[in-house]
């Protein structure tokens, strides 16, 4: 029984499974972050583009807002 123990030691410290899963995880996390990110610093661009947008595509004219105001849709 005792005899078995080196040899089970040295294959679970060659079987690099569980670390693999780790680095995906920590690799997924922090491409999480980088898009929350992204996000918030651009959110409000995203929001003013999207709307122009619709309105185009509505047929309408859209003014851009003064000094960083909101646009409107006419």
């Amino acid at each position: 029984m005792l005899s078995n123990f080196p040899k089970s030691a040295r294959e679970a410290q060659s079987d690099e499974t569980g670390a693999t899963a780790v680095e995906y995880g920590i690799m997924v996390s922090l491409i999480a972050v980088v898009i929350i990110v992204a996000v918030a610093l651009l959110g409000g661009t995203l929001k003013e583009t999207f709307s122009q947008v619709q309105c185009s595509v509505s047929g309408k004219t859209w003014t851009a807002g003064a000094n960083g105001a909101a646009g409107t849709c006419a």
